[in-house]
């Protein structure tokens, strides 16, 4: 599988002094919508799976974990929108940037490049986790982030009632073959929803929620795929009412890159490496591997469009679509790398055993 190393050109273009901007026009960073708490969290999450990371990432990473502080009260609620004029939008609530953050901090906790980052993390991520959200979503992406923090704090009481109370708000996936999902229709970050029940049934012990989230997951992969090639649903949504699920008109790169997470944490729960062919679907479909058949990853500048039509791509590079690429190639190399060391007869290992999701 070719796979390029994750270039981080354009996410050091995109951060400045105080965060990571949202949006750019083409290539260039757009100022006037400011930042979002859900981007500087993926920021800070790609920089604590990178391994050995080089100073400048580290710096960035350091940005993003006092980004995420400041937009944190002390009730455990995050801010999620900073104008560019360094003043607070909304009030402090449990939407998807919550989960979003408690999601990079129970990374960066466990994985951050140095100890200041993950003892600030984790304290972080404590006191995030005493609030929960009645949205699934905002639930799903914190259970990551929990399930990140019991890979190194093993029993943690916090975590663990997080991943209960996540897999409450997410529901029971239906007994339908037809549509084993807990809700009646797939939205946005599906994949999230079918790996946050997978890490609930694995760290909860529950083995019978497990395979439901695995089933969940196979489904998805099944109804994304076309052709050999993913084709993934766009923010629209899509239900078993509507008619037969057509090429997006807007696929975003996030749901590709949350894909490829669920389907590594898959991989490493099961030790089922099957599940490693859906993370080289994501990867190929950045490299051209998709409906309009074009990249996504622009090599010239280390960015990544924000969008995939039936005939092209949009010019934009903002901040999701870059940190969804970034994400995937991280997966991608760690993969070619096993590869490599079990073709020279180094590692006997299935290629997904010991391979974390951001979830390494």
């Amino acid at each position: 599988m070719r796979c390029p190393d994750a270039p981080f050109g354009h996410l050091q273009r995109l951060t400045d002094n105080v965060g990571l901007l949202q949006h750019a026009d083409g290539v260039v960073p757009l100022h006037t919508d400011g930042y979002s708490v859900d981007d500087v969290a993926h920021g800070l999450l790609v920089i604590c799976r990178e391994p050995s990371p080089p100073q400048e990432l580290v710096v960035l990473g350091r940005r993003y974990l006092y980004f995420l502080t400041q937009a944190q009260e002390l009730g455990g609620k995050f801010r999620n929108h900073l104008g560019y004029d360094r003043q607070w939008r909304g009030q402090p609530g449990t939407e998807d940037g919550w989960g979003c953050a408690l999601w990079a901090l129970g990374t960066a906790a466990t994985r951050g490049p140095t100890a200041g980052i993950r003892e600030e993390s984790f304290m972080r991520f404590s006191r995030g986790a005493r609030v929960s959200s009645p949205s699934a979503h905002a639930m799903a992406f914190a259970a990551l982030g929990a399930a990140e923090i019991l890979d190194s704090r093993p029993g943690n009481h916090a975590a663990l009632a997080l991943l209960y109370r996540a897999h409450v708000a997410i529901g029971t996936p239906a007994a339908d073959a037809g549509w084993p999902w807990p809700m009646p229709r797939l939205s946005y970050a599906s994949a999230a929803i079918a790996e946050a029940v997978i890490v609930s049934g694995h760290y909860l012990g529950d083995d019978r929620l497990l395979r439901k989230g695995l089933r969940m997951l196979e489904w998805l992969l099944a109804t994304e795929t076309r052709d050999g090639h993913l084709s993934v649903i766009s923010r629209q949504g899509w239900s078993a009412g509507e008619a037969a699920h057509l090429p997006a008109s807007d696929q975003r790169p996030a749901e590709v890159a949350g894909l490829a997470d669920a389907c590594m944490r898959a991989a490493t729960v099961t030790a089922d490496d099957t599940w490693l062919a859906g993370v080289r679907m994501c990867v190929a479909w950045f490299l051209g591997d998709n409906d309009a058949k074009v990249p996504l990853l622009d090599e010239r500048t280390g960015g990544c469009s924000d969008g995939l039509t039936g005939v092209g791509r949009s010019r934009n590079q903002g901040a999701e679509s870059t940190l969804a690429m970034i994400a995937v190639l991280q997966h991608g190399r760690r993969l070619a790398a096993a590869s490599a060391r079990t073709s020279v007869g180094q590692d006997d290992s299935p290629p997904g055993a010991g391979i974390r999701t951001i979830r390494d």
